[in-house]
């Protein structure tokens, strides 16, 4: 059994041959690149730059060599236009303040002030404000509120938010089409689509970071989760409109890569808190469950794909709306917040949704622990998670800098081992 037909068993809640594991599909099942730099040198591979394909977080590309090395069965049919809204072309050297040497697309551009904090720049145009930046020390970029206050008697959400999406054009389709036919052809990886446009309210796009203009509107998170309760309808106007382009992406993107990808990445929006939703499940379900259900719908009547969505936190209050939306996998499952027992997800939940991540807890177990806290943890939530079917190994969220490499070689080991059972 190859790996794509493991992932193809494993989303259609199947028993594979053995658990699928993915490295760096996504953009929230990745590894920052100064990690993946240690984790390359520690598998004893050829000494050589990270890739950064997604430079917002500085995820590194996993090369094919470590694939190989550690088992990987999953890969990602990237957009080619990144979170800056740059081309990933024309790769440049980039040292991270650690001396961690990458390669990152040529238009990007930084800039470096007295106190060692870096900026870079909406499609690296310098000639505007930087719109993200990264503290002295840092390991991944930060929004820079952009909008400012908005003018509350002013508001409009389509002009707002006119600029924010748009239609895949023709050399982007093309693009996909001739990528996803090389990752299907060449290789034998089960393919993540990582087509987005159905992430309404993702609190990380309202910056609108690849903008070069000002963004204008209710751009904040504290004044749009606000704006829940006292602009509703300036909400679900935004919401009509993302959808509208939405669905078109979603037809152009049928046509360029037809069954080749077996899951659809559609949505990184954040729901929950640690301790909770962000939202009520009333909210939930005026506001976002008819949206998320429309194109779920519509994925499902079209094609043989499977819907990925990732939100963090304790949803565990949201799941049987998830479920009726139509979201067929759920990512990163953060066991450690409230709610969220791995047994009881599976047990309740476990023929509804494939599980993608929940492997080990990133916030303290996997940066913090021994490997043999680490060996424990994720050989526990292989036993639960992996029953019957359903289960894709990862970490909960991206594995961060800083991650001591014995921790990742441990949980890696750990996997292995579990699989040779």
């Amino acid at each position: 059994m190859n790996s794509r037909e493991r992932l193809i068993l494993t989303i259609n809640h199947k028993q594979p041959d053995k658990v699928v594991l993915d490295l760096g599909a996504t953009s929230q099942t990745g590894i920052n690149a100064s990690t993946l730099y240690k984790l390359r040198n520690a598998l004893g591979l050829s000494e050589k730059p990270v890739t950064v394909h997604e430079p917002a977080q500085i995820l590194g590309y996993v090369d094919e060599d470590i694939k190989q090395a550690l088992g990987v069965d999953v890969i990602g049919l990237w957009n080619p236009v990144n979170t800056l809204g740059v081309r990933n072309t024309g790769w440049k050297p980039w040292n991270m303040h650690d001396g961690t040497p990458t390669l990152v697309a040529g238009g990007m551009e930084f800039s470096t002030d007295k106190d060692g904090t870096v900026y870079t720049y909406p499609q690296g145009d310098r000639t505007v404000p930087p719109s993200m930046k990264m503290p002295a020390g840092g390991y991944f970029f930060d929004n820079i509120d952009r909008g400012g206050n908005f003018d509350e008697d002013d508001l409009d959400a389509r002009r707002d938010f006119e600029k924010d999406f748009s239609i895949f054009d023709d050399d982007t389709a093309r693009y996909l089409e001739e990528e996803s036919k090389r990752l299907y052809e060449e290789t034998s990886y089960g393919i993540v689509g990582m087509c987005g446009g159905g992430a309404f309210g993702d609190v990380f796009t309202l910056p609108a970071c690849w903008l070069k203009q000002k963004p204008h509107g209710i751009r904040k998170m504290e004044d749009w989760l606000v704006a829940h309760k006292l602009y509703p309808d300036y909400i679900m106007e935004l919401f009509e409109m993302q959808s509208e382009i939405a669905l078109k992406n979603l037809e152009i993107y049928r046509q360029a890569v037809g069954d080749r990808v077996q899951v659809i990445w559609l949505s990184g929006t954040d729901f929950g808190t640690q301790n909770g939703p962000f939202l009520s499940n009333e909210d939930y379900r005026k506001l976002y469950k008819p949206f998320n259900k429309k194109l779920n719908d519509w994925v499902h009547k079209n094609t043989k794909w499977k819907t990925f969505y990732h939100t963090c936190g304790s949803v565990a209050a949201l799941l049987d709306d998830f479920a009726e939306a139509g979201i067929d996998i759920l990512n990163p499952v953060q066991c450690s917040a409230n709610g969220m027992d791995p047994a009881t997800l599976k047990e309740k939940y476990g023929d509804r949704f494939v599980f993608w991540g929940g492997g080990v807890d990133t916030q303290q177990t996997l940066p913090f622990g021994t490997p043999d806290e680490v060996r424990a943890q994720v050989d526990q939530r292989l036993r639960i998670f992996s029953k019957d079917g359903g289960y894709v190994f990862n970490t909960i969220h991206n594995i961060v800098g800083r991650t001591p490499v014995d921790n990742l070689l441990a949980m890696f080991d750990a996997v292995k081992n579990y699989n040779m059972r």
